[in-house]
């Protein structure tokens, strides 16, 4: 290995060194990492370890509640800390992977924020991980263009939205960099290369190094990036509470910890966002077991239901009452250029949710396309006005309490046939696109992540292993019924992709890892989990 590629005592890299690579994988940042490693992996496992603790705990009966631990927490008269002046107005805010054209387009959509995700739209490819921390550093840089195969050439405008950039969360490994022969977090590569890297220059130009977190299921997980970000910043000469973070909601358990995640990153968090999708997944995954728990076909789980309603109006109480944004969830349509009644009937729902989302207080949104970007923000122009934010509605109306969020009743809701087979036909679309690569997905005009997925084989799982569901017209819903409709979904996908595409892609595989997430005896935590291991 050559000087240029010398490594830090103990850490290895075991994907292949491609050219550039080395301008992310320096020694000064793998030491940084190895530092991390060393000091908060062992804390990082045994936090996984009692997420499965509590998991057993649900299952036996023990139900999620606010924690009598922290009441003092909750009942305490404190603030987060400063907010910086570049993240006071976070009227729209766009996602995508950190993939080069993608990174351009919602940079320069008009949103006020975007959000590049090394997480859920993101397939870990070990090129794709590297690949995104160059494309990170070039945006940052300004410097970052793209070329298309036809020749159209995509480059940042003058005004471009402000970035934050999401890691994987805690759960997920990275294969391809071994330190002292272990695994490390995906969560701390994509944190440490990323802030190595650019928060000296990010500061330079106005602005920081700006997080958003997922899939925290504690208060404890919290205080664990609190204090990677204190160790990195002191390695670094930054003053502590430089890094600002957005904490992602998506997981029912946090949503009874909202008050204390806030307190742990009290110093570095600004804001909270409803991760819609992944609550639903969350939901589903640790009250699978739960007698008489079940939710229905995916589509009749809306924002309007009890247990959503509840989580997101107290999400914006308590981001309110502690000086935070409160963000609100997902509008994943993608617009279509030939059918302008779908784009019609889309556009009036997006409109719909985001009206709610303003009136219910929030300060922002969430959106997955730049053609979004206008009808999200007119909703909040009629309540905000020009005002960065609406963080003085502090909607003491809002009284939620433990069984509010666990209340699960949707009235009219059914299991139907309809419902299974958009559930078979997504994860195996998804499955497959994520297996080549790509983690967010273009599907029947939707923009699908690993949560989507998720909810799908979550609700396979729970139909097929519970004796008493059945569809809305008797039939029950196993193991049989689950595998009549696979191959006929299958056929189905071979249509709509045609016959070479189907050829050329891993939907064998796709059958693999979906039968394995839904006939297993013991439900899997995580569909990226499993399917990491096939990744190239």
């Amino acid at each position: 290995m050559t000087k240029q590629y010398q490594l830090p005592k103990g850490v290895q890299i075991v994907g292949e060194m491609r050219p550039g690579f080395e301008h992310v994988l320096t020694y000064d940042a793998l030491e940084l990492l190895a530092i991390l490693h060393r000091k908060f992996d062992h804390t990082r496992l045994s936090l996984l370890q009692k997420r499965l603790e509590r998991q057993q705990a649900i299952d036996r009966g023990d139900l999620p509640d606010f924690l009598p631990e922290t009441r003092e927490v909750r009942e305490g008269d404190w603030q987060v800390g400063n907010i910086p002046d570049d993240l006071q107005f976070r009227r729209v805010e766009i996602t995508g992977p950190v993939e080069r054209k993608m990174m351009i387009n919602a940079l320069n959509s008009g949103a006020q924020v975007f959000m590049a995700d090394c997480e859920d739209a993101n397939s870990p490819t070990w090129d794709n991980i590297i690949e995104g921390q160059i494309n990170l550093k070039d945006a940052v840089n300004g410097t970052i263009s793209f070329a298309s195969p036809d020749g159209k050439k995509y480059a940042l405008k003058e005004k471009v939205a402000v970035l934050l950039v999401r890691p994987r969360g805690w759960h997920l490994p990275e294969k391809h960099i071994e330190i002292d022969g272990e695994k490390v977090s995906g969560g701390l590569v994509d944190f440490t290369l990323y802030f190595y890297h650019n928060a000296r220059n990010l500061l330079k130009k106005g602005t920081g190094p700006y997080f958003y977190l997922p899939k925290l299921e504690s208060y404890l997980e919290a205080r664990l990036w609190n204090d990677v970000f204190n160790l990195a910043q002191d390695h670094l000469a930054i003053p502590r509470g430089t890094i600002k973070v957005t904490v992602l909601v998506e997981t029912i358990l946090a949503a009874y910890q909202m008050e204390e995640i806030l307190y742990e990153l009290r110093d570095h968090i600004v804001g909270m966002n409803a991760g819609r999708w992944d609550y639903i997944f969350s939901t589903i995954k640790r009250f699978r077991k739960l007698p008489g728990f079940l939710l229905p076909d995916r589509g009749q789980i809306t924002m309007t239901v009890p247990f959503m309603r509840a989580y997101t109006e107290l999400l914006v109480r308590t981001c309110h009452k502690r000086g935070a944004h409160a963000i609100g969830g997902m509008a994943a349509f993608i617009p279509s250029r030939r059918d302008e009644e779908v784009n019609r009937v889309a556009l009036a729902k997006v409109a719909e949710d985001k009206k709610r989302e303003s009136e219910d207080g929030f300060d922002g949104t969430w959106i997955a396309h730049p053609d979004l970007v206008e009808t999200a923000s007119r909703e909040f122009v009629k309540v905000l006005g020009d005002r960065p934010h609406q963080k003085e509605r502090m909607r003491e109306d809002v009284q939620v309490g433990a069984a509010d969020l666990r209340n699960f009743t949707i009235r009219g809701g059914k299991v139907t046939e309809g419902g299974v087979r958009q559930n078979i036909n997504v994860a195996l679309l998804y499955l497959e696109s994520w297996l080549r690569g790509t983690g967010a997905a273009a599907l029947y005009n939707l923009m699908e992540d690993a949560a989507t997925a998720e909810i799908s084989r979550a609700q396979l799982w729970q139909w097929v292993h519970t004796p008493e569901v059945k569809l809305d017209d008797g039939r029950p819903v196993n193991e049989a019924l689950y595998r009549e409709f696979l191959p006929e979904e299958l056929k189905t996908i071979r249509g709509l992709v045609g016959e070479d595409y189907f050829a050329a892609g891993r939907f064998p595989e796709a059958v693999e890892i979906l039968n394995e997430l839904v006939l297993s005896e013991k439900f899997p935590e995580f569909l990226t989990l499993l399917a990491y291991k096939r990744l190239r």
